[in-house]
């Protein structure tokens, strides 16, 4: 009997360590074909005009490379990344006094390569914590900076109106704070999020059905031509990575973690709902009527969320478990051969952005994509240590 229970385990360990292999080889594929395509990570973008190459875009790509250095260390994955933190000077793009969260995602990934310098965060992160200070004192007096039934006035947390933004910018903040053992980068920009959550035009969270609307211009009624609700998959993504990504910073016991945890459950449940049996989300989440093909990035976040919340014990595995393996499924068949990712939707702000997504269409920025591509699957690669179809 002890023989038999031995063989069991023993073939049980091997399906677990071909399943992460496979999961392993796909993101290296992936990311592979990145580095190579885009082999000095110092050029700028140039799509429809020049843009410096710490972008938003470019910067969740790193985040997706560091995710993939977690589980598959490289050495050349942290000179890629340090050759491109050093070219642009550990500094936000557009600058210390710059308050556009889009702007500040690049620190995400200067804070994660902080250890493989050697040097105080003083020295090398001065900008990102300046940027950070500037815009806690700095109030938005845009027109759409407070909430349509709150009248006009500056909102000092009012900077990310759109959903986009909160993953952007906020797990920086948490980093911050957790570096320096300052609380008043956790403070500020958890009530920056509650303000996107309950106020933004009248609310982003749609906590009934605990998804986001995009922004103030698009809260209900906002609505597909087949009369649902429309809920973009990506941005829905950006908040659930954004909620991850913050909570690797808290403590379970801090405030700020557990209204995250409350929403990341919340969302976690609506998404369930919306997953195709082909393992895919699409671009608009609760409407097929005009979109109704696959879309890759949406899928990767909320691989990487699922994954997260079950390695994490926060999701349960016998609910969540077969849907990341879906999820999985639906992303291995992205992958091209030569490691282009196919079902990427381009830019924007919708479900009808970068129309029509197929398997070979070319978004209009790769980087992104690939981004969180390596970070669904580092995150489901851990997940897959205990076997494919465990539960």
């Amino acid at each position: 009997m002890k023989r038999l229970l031995f063989f069991c385990f023993f073939c049980c360990n091997i399906v677990a360590a071909n399943a992460q292999q496979e999961v392993l080889q796909a993101a290296q594929k992936a990311n592979d074909y990145f580095m190579t395509k885009y082999s000095d990570p110092t050029l700028p973008t140039n799509v429809k005009k020049v843009r410096p190459s710490s972008l938003w875009t470019r910067a969740v790509y790193y985040e997706g490379l560091m995710a993939l250095n977690a589980v598959d260390p490289q050495q050349r994955y942290i000179d890629y990344a340090l050759t491109w933190a050093n070219f642009h000077k550990w500094t936000p793009r557009n600058g210390v006094n710059t308050c556009d969260a889009d702007d500040q995602c690049c620190g995400q990934t200067y804070v994660e390569l902080l250890p493989y310098t050697g040097k105080d965060y003083k020295e090398l992160l001065g900008n990102v914590i300046a940027n950070l200070d500037h815009q806690m004192v700095t109030p938005n007096d845009k027109k759409n900076a407070t909430a349509k039934t709150k009248g006009t006035q500056p909102s000092l947390y009012g900077w990310w109106t759109w959903i986009d933004a909160i993953q952007m910018a906020m797990p920086l903040y948490m980093q911050i704070s957790k570096l320096t053992g300052d609380t008043k980068y956790r403070d500020h920009a958890f009530k920056m999020y509650l303000w996107s959550r309950n106020e933004c035009g009248g609310g982003c969270l749609n906590t009934k059905e605990g998804l986001w609307w995009r922004d103030a211009d698009y809260v209900a009624p906002y609505k597909e031509p087949d009369g649902k609700n429309c809920y973009w998959s990506r941005g829905n993504g950006w908040v659930y990575a954004a909620l991850v990504r913050s909570m690797n910073q808290l403590s379970p016991k801090d405030k700020a973690y557990k209204q995250f945890k409350k929403d990341f459950i919340l969302m976690s449940e609506a998404l369930l709902k919306c997953q195709h049996e082909d393992g895919f989300w699409h671009a608009s989440l609760v409407s097929d009527a005009v979109y109704p093909t696959p879309e890759m990035t949406g899928t990767a976040l909320f691989l990487y969320g699922m994954s997260w919340g079950i390695n994490n014990g926060i999701l349960k595995a016998n609910i969540y478990r077969s849907a990341c393996d879906k999820a999985w499924t639906a992303l291995k068949s992205c992958l091209h051969n030569d490691g282009f990712l196919g079902w990427n939707q381009g830019t924007g702000k919708d479900p009808s952005a970068g129309q029509p997504v197929t398997f070979t269409s070319v978004p209009d920025f790769e980087d992104y994509g690939t981004g969180c591509y390596l970070l669904g699957l580092s995150e489901y690669y851990k997940l897959a240590a205990n076997g494919l179809n465990n539960k």
